[in-house]
């Protein structure tokens, strides 16, 4: 599918930028550990429970580690299990009750790599299990057309009461249905534990909540015959914990952008940029797709004037996912219907960057957003933007469709206008399900030439971007009009250089598995 005639040779010097843009982030990453790293590597190997104030013990058992965490906090982990008889359950009700497990005499690193190894072995079983299941069901009960996979939220705040909007969701025709995450949840830097029933704007992100809500959608897909993708968020201050959870959970969705959480929640950057790279490990092993945030930078820029910024950070999501192991089929790049609908031929701008998304990544399963910054009181010039929206996504063939809802900006949207968003996408996705395949676009027209320019920019501004460092462009407000510190944001003294002996054997592991060494 190559209807724009777009320049192979300039996408090519497009990742070739993007390339040189992530090299030296990499490098950073890989010679640097964060909190939040540590304790998900504890969870990974059966760090589990709370304390009696309700702090979970992976951030127990990593507090007490001030001034050795750069040393990795399994060594200390797998150590204290050597001397608890190597019972997790001893181990983590000892750390809940306030043991200092840096305290203990260390052994050998011969006995440490012994013992872990059957930790790493429970840990492989899970997730390959957790793949096998999910491959299964989806031949089971395989999509009937090639249309995009609709998508659809909860966020009641009460998990109990997510599941009921959720089944309902799926019923309704949903393929997809996101648990948004409470409010502000990206700022916590700990994951509360076990199943919620209080939170504003949304739910819990926790392992019980995953459990209960995957649980929940396994059942209606058999008595649909469908399968339900559950998705939730791989950001903030928790990136990488989160993500364990997923994968332990069998998501099989997670919102996960290499720099959403800087630009929109002021979280430093050096701490994002190392946690999504061992997030994304985590999702790569588990076959699970991420979902990219630009279509957030035309809330706050213009959509048309700002276009090559979206391609851009698609350009670099894309190389620090491919740092990270994911394969292109799970690379969920975002990008968003959000051009104002008073500028004359906007649709066709609409067209031109969806066609151009979705021709430069052709393997990803591309996510396109809804209208919502022009969205007003006014219904039916609401529902006409979402009919627009559907037709565009459909014949641009966009992989992951997310409902626009005249109620999304609520709470939880009302239940008959999220029906309604189901029937009316379906009803145009049908009856235009071959338009796509059947149009083709003048060679100098509107749409044409929009594309081309879009992509002209994109190089001049990744040319930029490289000259200055990711990290200067970002602080000079390149992407999305946002400024912000490198060493300013939410989280930065968690970030530590790994010391020469530095130890993580779920790193290692991951590593192996995705053939990243």
């Amino acid at each position: 599918m190559n209807k724009l005639n777009l320049s192979k040779q300039k996408t090519k010097q497009a990742r070739k930028l993007a390339g040189a843009i992530t090299r030296p982030v990499q490098a950073y990453i890989d010679t640097h550990t964060t909190i939040s790293v540590e304790r998900t590597v504890l969870r990974v190997l059966g760090a589990n429970g709370m304390n009696k104030e309700g702090v979970p013990v992976p951030n127990l058992a990593v507090n007490c580690l001030e001034g050795k965490l750069a040393k990795g906090a399994a060594r200390y982990w797998v150590n204290a299990l050597l001397h608890y008889d190597g019972n997790l359950q001893k181990l983590n009700r000892a750390v809940a009750k306030g043991k200092d497990i840096s305290a203990l005499e260390m052994v050998s690193d011969v006995k440490l790599n012994k013992v872990v190894r059957p930790l790493l072995g429970t840990f492989n079983k899970q997730i390959t299990a957790n793949v096998k299941t999910r491959n299964m069901m989806l031949r089971r009960y395989r999509k009937k057309d090639d249309s995009p996979l609709l998508y659809l939220i909860v966020a009641t705040g009460n998990i109990y009461e997510d599941v009921k909007q959720a089944e309902a969701a799926a019923h309704q025709g949903a393929d997809i249905v996101a648990v948004i995450r409470t409010t502000a949840q990206s700022l916590l830097d700990y994951v509360p534990c076990g199943a919620t029933i209080h939170g504003f704007g949304g739910t819990y992100a926790t392992q019980e909540n995953f459990r209960i809500m995957r649980e929940a959608l396994d059942k209606v897909a058999h008595k649909e015959k469908r399968y339900i993708r559950l998705v939730n968020y791989a950001s903030g201050l928790c990136m990488p914990e989160i993500a364990a959870m997923g994968a332990l959970e069998r998501l099989d969705m997670m919102l996960n952008d290499s720099m959403y959480g800087v630009l929109f929640r002021d979280i430093n950057m050096y701490r994002t940029f190392v946690d999504q790279h061992f997030s994304r490990m985590l999702t790569a092993f588990a076959d699970i797709t991420i979902n990219t945030g630009e279509d957030n930078y035309l809330t706050t820029a213009d959509a048309y004037q700002n276009a090559h910024t979206v391609l851009a950070s698609q350009f670099i999501n894309e190389g620090f996912a491919g740092n990270a192991g994911l394969a292109p089929r799970l690379m969920g790049l975002g990008h968003a219907f959000e051009i104002d609908p008073s500028l004359k031929n906007s649709v066709l701008y609409e067209i031109a960057q969806a066609q151009m998304v979705r021709e430069i990544f052709p393997e990803a399963p591309i996510k396109y957003m809804p209208p919502t910054k022009f969205m007003t009181g006014d219904i039916f010039r609401g529902y006409v933007l979402n009919s627009m929206f559907n037709l565009v996504s459909g014949m641009t063939s966009q992989s992951i469709h997310l409902l626009g809802m005249l109620t999304e900006g609520i709470l939880n949207p009302f239940m008959q206008d999220r029906y309604l968003a189901v029937k009316n996408a379906q009803y145009i996705m049908n009856a235009t399900a071959d338009l796509g395949r059947e149009i083709q676009f003048a060679k100098h027209g509107i749409i044409a030439k929009r594309a081309d320019e879009v992509l002209n920019k994109t190089l001049t501004f990744l040319e930029r971007v490289n000259k200055l460092g990711l990290f200067k462009s970002i602080s000079k407000g390149l992407f999305a009009d946002v400024k912000r510190s490198p060493k300013g944001g939410k989280g930065y003294a968690g970030v530590l250089r790994k010391d020469s002996d530095y130890w993580n054997p779920v790193e290692d592991f991951l590593q192996k598995k995705l053939k990243l060494k």
